[in-house]
């Protein structure tokens, strides 16, 4: 008996074959945005978008739906030319675009389309994508009265209403602050991995790698001017994902040099995780700080120290006079050195935390040295100065080093991040009159802040 043969894959959900766009300013001048883009969507894949500012990106998003047309190639849907707006898409930018005049319910009502539902699916189906984003309870509210993280989940449900094949997330969590994005990011991150709401197929716009790691199941590179698809990697990191696991920490740094134009083999081969000092554990990627000052930092292991080691954030924030964003990232930033943990809505010593409570003034900079050492933004920092060590670097030499590297951050309020915490671990010695930057030389400083 013949063999059955194979049946052929399914083509993609979207897809757009050899796409070019280009503008026209008022004078005639041209401006090429994208040039010869192939890319696709299958079912069941979560593929981030990654690149700069300006490399097309959200450009393309548009055009993969049908918002705006190519100025040359095709698009398709499930094989077959698109016309019009893509009827299986949904999309969820980065400015919420609510109603600020509709109710929670309302604006996700919205969603549907004025699609001919009975009422009591169309209200099951509304109750379904609230509840899937943690905004039971919130249904009468108006804009005006919510989070932006809350406004986010708001435009989040708007999207999932509909139940559409491929979901479209335009930089969902840019307007966020650090925290709530991190938060938020998870949440999402579980709709696509336990499918409670029924998602299938999603297509993320970021900036930022390690966002892309995080959620995508495939890492399309772009390359700017024009927009061109400079490498697509599938993401071989298991779920559930960490950010500190050693695989995931790899696959960031290959990114990376994917992004900085550094050429990696075809070829599997292991990677450092970050810049990383002789004798030191491997560090953690290069990324944001939280911008707050070292003493604020201390404060809080005081607070934690007078309360038996935990309390719940929002108590912190009640006994505080940071406004909320500010406890939050005070939070972070212990967690980040190890300090704290942070599970749900509590802030618990660490045992590292509880031994730099006990430590002694002088003691305390060689205990968090080990912490600093450990963030690969420290590492690069101390390697850029390490190449002439007695000699003071220009302290804008390390600001764009830092733009370089995280070109979404504030290069200045990091480096004053950076610097104070550095201080505060005996890293770096700062000149004020002629703001260059130096490693510790060995005379004794204060670990306040």
């Amino acid at each position: 008996m013949s063999a059955r043969p194979a049946s052929a894959p399914a083509p993609p959900i979207a897809a757009v074959r050899g796409v070019d766009k280009v503008y026209a300013d008022d004078a005639g001048r041209t401006r090429s945005v994208l040039k010869n883009v192939d890319f696709e969507v299958r079912s069941g894949e979560v593929v981030a978008i990654l690149g700069p500012s300006g490399c097309g990106k959200s450009t393309l998003l548009r055009i993969l739906i049908g918002l705006i047309p190519p100025s040359a190639g095709r698009v398709e849907q499930h094989g077959i030319p698109l016309e019009g707006i893509h009827p299986g898409t949904a999309v969820v930018f980065q400015n919420f675009a609510l109603f600020p005049w509709l109710t929670v319910e309302e604006n996700v009502r919205v969603g549907l389309n004025g699609r001919p539902l009975p009422p009591f699916e169309a209200d099951g189906r509304v109750k379904t994508a609230l509840k899937a984003v943690g905004l039971e309870g919130h249904e009468r509210a108006f804009p005006k009265e919510l989070s932006g993280g809350m406004k986010q989940r708001v435009g989040i449900a708007r999207a999932l209403v509909g139940r559409p094949e491929l979901l479209c997330m335009d930089e969902p969590f840019s307007a966020l602050d650090i925290l709530t994005a991190e938060l938020l990011r998870t949440e999402v991150y579980r709709l696509f991995t336990e499918r409670a709401s029924g998602l299938s197929s999603v297509v993320l716009i970021t900036h930022l790698i390690e966002e892309a790691v995080f959620l995508g199941d495939r890492i399309v590179v772009m390359g700017a001017n024009p927009g061109t698809v400079r490498r697509e990697i599938v993401n071989t990191v298991p779920h559930p994902r960490e950010y500190r696991r050693d695989d995931f920490i790899r696959m960031v740094e290959r990114i990376h040099d994917v992004v900085t134009r550094v050429h990696l083999p075809e070829v599997e081969e292991e990677e450092p995780a970050a810049p990383t000092l002789p004798g030191r554990r491997p560090a953690g990627p290069v990324a944001p700080l939280p911008a707050v000052p070292m003493g604020e930092i201390l404060g809080l292991l005081e607070i934690l120290a007078d309360h038996d080691g935990t309390m719940n954030l929002f108590d912190i924030d009640a006994i505080t006079d940071y406004d909320f964003g500010r406890t939050i990232a005070v939070a972070k930033a212990a967690e980040m050195l190890d300090l704290v943990g942070t599970p749900k809505n509590d802030v618990v010593l660490t045992d590292f935390g509880r031994k730099m409570i006990r430590a002694s003034a002088a003691e305390r900079p060689a205990l968090l040295r080990a912490e600093l050492l450990a963030l690969g933004t420290f590492c690069l920092v101390i390697q850029e100065l390490a190449q002439e060590p007695d000699t003071p670097l220009a302290a804008d030499a390390v600001r764009d080093l830092l733009a370089e590297r995280l070109p979404t951050v504030d290069a200045s309020e990091l480096f004053e991040t950076l610097l104070n915490w550095g201080r505060a671990g005996h890293l770096f010695e700062y000149d004020a009159a002629a703001d260059t930057i130096a490693l510790f030389s060995g005379r004794e400083e204060g670990a306040g802040g």
